[in-house]
């Protein structure tokens, strides 16, 4: 009997972390779905503390999700069947088709990757049988020569699709063409057989300067450079990680002199710095990332992230000694403190964690800020939601991933949902928590809450919308610099579609 024709498939790795794979690959989806292409993204596995959910309450990583976006889908966990989410107490919360199937460290992690990579193929190949093209991005990069033999992530999963590999590299690091080089020269033989290209990413200057490097890349090793894709500023799609958010996003300048200034607190696991994202389009905000207290002094609006190890957070925040400021800038009448998610629960008075979900059991005192107490437990949410702000008709639209239970009595509802409140209020001071990822997504929520705090500050309130935050229009702007950028017929034709 005649086998089955593989899917065709594409490709995108990287030769490190964050040279814009993720964004590559989304562009590439809408590319092939703007050319009449049945189009899904994947990623085998994915290491990322920026999560999002599916209409099945899944959970995947985010670039996953953008990605089904820039496919006109709506997100699937097997676009990204293993999501690791990391803890440096117990290792990485292993999220298997989108659901947790508990902490591993590396070594358990190791003696499991046999059966989960035969899962993940598994997922593939479901995927790949309802479409005309899966695009797969990689993870950091294929040529970490003490992970090859066991990565899942990259070539062994490019062997499985017989996908078109192509290698984005980011010049704006230096040594671009040397990273091509030697990430070529590392691959196993039968790997390097797979490249058909590589993508030079984040350039800034004539492209025409850089044809005699690539004539030598393709004089050396025979594979020719299809593209450079030039730097694009204020591009509003999620990131990945949250180094790309600490590097682009946090410390701007404003575009306004009378803005307000946005202290965002560092913690070890940060998790979900996508919700912040949509701050970089206003004018009147200046964001800075403050890894000391004496940094949230002078801000107007002081945020607590979302954590992927709460109780190791909170102990970080009462040794740096972050709990004595916020209780002391609590008392000011121009200060707004927010926790979301993880940063909710470290405003509460106790968090507990008697099912050792994050820790080994601890029960850890809050910043008692909020009179509310939360208890980790063993079954997790996740889940879309839609809500409304009544007092300011304001949409809301987001989700939750949380295992913490906070018990909200003492606190006023703002905003409510279907199934009830998820945005709350102290009764006596500007303090406030949510378990709402994506609260500041709504364009009209996020003006009446930056222009609430400008008039605490005694500025004038700005009150219409200054700036949209559309990912898809976005991903729309990406598209039409990528398409212009690459060679997209040598793509089609590796792919195995011309």
């Amino acid at each position: 009997m005649k086998s089955k024709q593989k899917t065709a498939a594409i490709m995108i790795q990287g030769n490190t972390s964050d040279a814009g794979k993720s964004v590559i690959a989304a562009a590439i989806c809408r590319i092939l779905t703007r050319r009449g292409f049945s189009v899904a993204p994947f990623k085998a596995q994915n290491m990322s503390n920026n999560a999002a959910v599916t209409p099945e309450g899944g959970e995947i990583g985010r670039a996953q999700a953008v990605q089904a976006l820039a496919c006109n889908l709506a997100p699937d966990v097997r676009m990204n069947p293993l999501l690791l989410k990391p803890s440096s107490t117990l290792g990485c919360q292993v999220v298997l088709l989108g659901k947790p199937m508990g902490n591993m460290n590396v070594h358990k992690y190791h003696s499991a990757r046999k059966d989960l990579f035969e899962q993940v193929k598994a997922a593939y190949d479901s995927l790949a049988e309802e479409v005309d093209i899966v695009v797969i991005e990689g993870a950091g990069s294929p040529a970490e020569i003490n992970l090859m033999a066991h990565d899942i992530a990259n070539m062994k999963m490019a062997q499985h699709a017989q996908a078109a590999v192509f290698i984005v590299g980011d010049i704006d690091r230096g040594g671009v063409y040397a990273h091509f080089i030697g990430t070529y020269s590392c691959l196993f033989d039968q790997d390097k057989d797979l490249v058909k290209g590589f993508i030079v990413n984040k350039f800034r200057g004539d492209s025409s300067l850089l044809t005699e490097a690539h004539d030598e890349i393709l004089r050396r090793i025979g594979v020719p450079v299809i593209g450079v894709v030039p730097a694009i500023e204020s591009i509003a799609i999620p990131e990945e990680d949250s180094f790309a958010f600490k590097n682009d996003f946090c410390g701007w300048e404003a575009k306004r002199r009378d803005a307000i200034t946005v202290a965002l607190i560092y913690l070890p696991h940060m998790a979900n710095l996508n919700d912040f994202e949509p701050f970089a389009g206003e004018p009147d905000i200046r964001m800075l990332l403050a890894d000391s207290p004496d940094q949230i002094g002078g801000a107007d609006l002081v945020i607590i992230p979302g954590s992927k190890n709460v109780i190791s957070d909170m102990e970080f925040l009462r040794e740096r000694g972050f709990v004595e400021a916020l209780q002391r800038y609590s008392q000011r009448d121009t200060t707004t403190i927010l926790g979301i998610c993880g940063g909710f629960q470290m405003l509460g008075s106790k968090i507990a964690d008697p099912f050792c979900v994050e820790s080994t059991g601890e029960t850890v005192k809050g910043t008692s800020l909020l009179n509310v107490n939360t208890k980790l437990e063993q079954c997790k949410t996740t889940t879309l939601v839609r809500a409304h702000h009544t007092a300011w008709n304001a949409p809301l639209h987001g989700y939750e991933i949380h295992h913490g239970v906070t018990d909200v009595e003492s606190l006023n509802p703002l905003a409510e949902s279907d199934s009830g409140a998820v945005l709350w209020k102290s009764s006596s001071q500007k303090i406030y928590g949510t378990y709402l990822h994506g609260l500041f997504d709504s364009d009209i929520f996020r003006r009446r809450w930056i222009d609430e705090i400008r008039l605490q500050k005694g500025l004038e309130p700005l009150r219409e919308v200054l700036f949209r935050y559309d990912v898809d229009a976005a991903l729309d702007r990406l598209t039409d610099v990528v398409e212009q950028s690459i060679d997209i017929e040598l793509i089609l034709k590796s792919a195995g579609l011309k």
